[in-house]
């Protein structure tokens, strides 16, 4: 398969890296299941037309970067099974579908060899909505992210290990749950993502505005 992994010498080079490219975290917009931002408006950031607000001084950002090594760390100890690497500004591209990017919060080998995807998620739970969205599933725009990484890497499977934290009569409570994903199971899906990836980005190369998707209700 076509694909390369880079590792940049820090994050601002990392950072110069994801342009012209649709990232992970954007793949839910789509499809028009990013809560945060829709598929116009990050059209209009891809053609300069806004600037992406900047996030990373925000203090739940701070947290799940900073909490991130130790959760790789736990998962590695929890789950011995596979081996767990990771490298720092690391970006994967695939000639197949130039338009994506895929950073990786780890990478797994299982016993029989096989290659994964390490996705490692922080949240607050505020309301039982938001509890909702993680009872035996994953949230839809973090399993669009998986099925990004997966087209880009070429993966065998994923797992997504989310940390939920949440208050309760004054007491914090926190809860970890782990989903592993098969790519066997999700071709379809994968397929689905990357042709509305790149009809986006052929709205983004010929300048032409998409038209809007409503957001799942």
């Amino acid at each position: 398969m076509p694909v390369k992994k880079y590792i940049f010498p820090d994050r601002e080079a990392w950072l110069e890296g994801r342009k012209n490219h649709i990232g992970g975290s954007e793949a839910s917009a789509c499809v028009g299941m990013n809560p945060y931002k829709d598929n116009v408006t990050l059209w209009e950031e891809k053609m300069g037309l806004v600037i992406p607000e900047d996030i990373s001084d925000k203090d739940y950002v701070r947290y799940g970067t900073a909490a991130e090594y130790h959760l790789r760390e736990l998962f590695a100890m929890d789950f011995p099974e596979y081996r767990v690497s990771y490298d720092e500004n690391n970006m994967f591209l695939n000639s197949d579908y130039p338009w994506m990017h895929a950073s990786l919060d780890g990478e797994l080998v299982d016993n029989q060899g096989r290659h994964g995807i390490l996705e490692i998620k922080t949240t607050n739970i505020l309301q039982s909505m938001q509890r909702e969205k993680w009872h035996g599933r994953i949230p839809d725009n973090y399993f669009c992210q998986v099925l990004h990484y997966l087209a880009v890497t070429g993966y065998d499977f994923a797992v997504l290990k989310a940390q939920l934290k949440s208050e309760w009569g004054g007491e914090l409570r926190i809860i970890t749950k782990h989903y592993f994903i098969e790519r066997k199971d999700v071709e379809e899906d994968i397929r689905y993502l990357v042709e509305a990836e790149r009809k986006f980005w052929d709205c983004v190369t010929s300048g032409r505005r998409p038209d809007f998707i409503l957001p799942a209700i």
